[in-house]
């Protein structure tokens, strides 16, 4: 009952700037799983607002992640407007060998970071630390539109719901919650899509 109350309190006490930063990350995933380019401006935006919102609750790894959201948010923009018409870029999957590679890149560079976490007296390194690392591989994986991103940012916002309640944002922690939602209802359409295409490549 005192976690709830004390969520509740806290949920008053947010500040409108984070509230921005929410309407902006939700705006971005719903426009992702629609597939609108115009997601890349909403996530532009929210990246801006958390770099420093992180970085004022000692979450030193997600803030230095929003400079590589940033980076990636203009990538994205340039990878689905390829050849100058906008999401001509279509959705692909990866090989297991691939997604091999990208879970060991994982979990070492998890374990690294962490470490260098610790030193800097990080609030929770570890945690902090995999929700970073992973969201650094599965960022690249959807500005090439692999269809099992999907998965993966559901294993990572689950932990970062942990996170986020755990430093006080719990508008954030909320958001990622609805997160959770959407993932499904846009991995759902994305595969629809990406069979779709493939049925269409099989009868050319």
């Amino acid at each position: 009952m005192d976690i709830v109350q004390g969520a509740l309190a806290g949920l008053r006490q947010s500040s409108s700037l984070e509230l921005i930063a929410v309407a902006l990350a939700l705006s971005y995933l719903v426009l992702v799983a629609r597939e609108n380019i115009a997601c890349w401006f909403a996530a532009a935006g929210s990246t801006l607002i958390y770099l420093v919102l992180f970085y004022d609750v000692g979450l030193y790894a997600e803030s230095v992640l929003q400079i590589y959201y940033l980076g990636m948010a203009a990538y994205g923009y340039q990878q689905w407007r390829r050849g100058g018409q906008h999401q001509i870029l279509p959705i692909q999957r990866w090989s297991i060998r691939k997604h091999g590679y990208a879970l060991l890149l994982m979990f070492v560079s998890t374990i690294v970071v962490a470490q260098l976490l610790i030193k800097a007296n990080s609030s929770a390194p570890y945690l902090d630390a995999f929700t970073t690392c992973a969201a650094v591989v599965t960022t690249y994986m959807v500005t090439q539109k692999i269809l099992e991103n999907w998965f993966y940012w559901f294993v990572i916002d689950t932990a970062s719901i942990v996170l986020y309640f755990q430093r006080e944002l719990y508008f954030t922690a909320l958001l990622f919650v609805i997160y959770l939602l959407i993932i499904v209802v846009g991995y759902r359409q994305w595969r629809l899509e990406y069979l779709r295409l493939s049925q269409s490549s099989m009868t050319r």
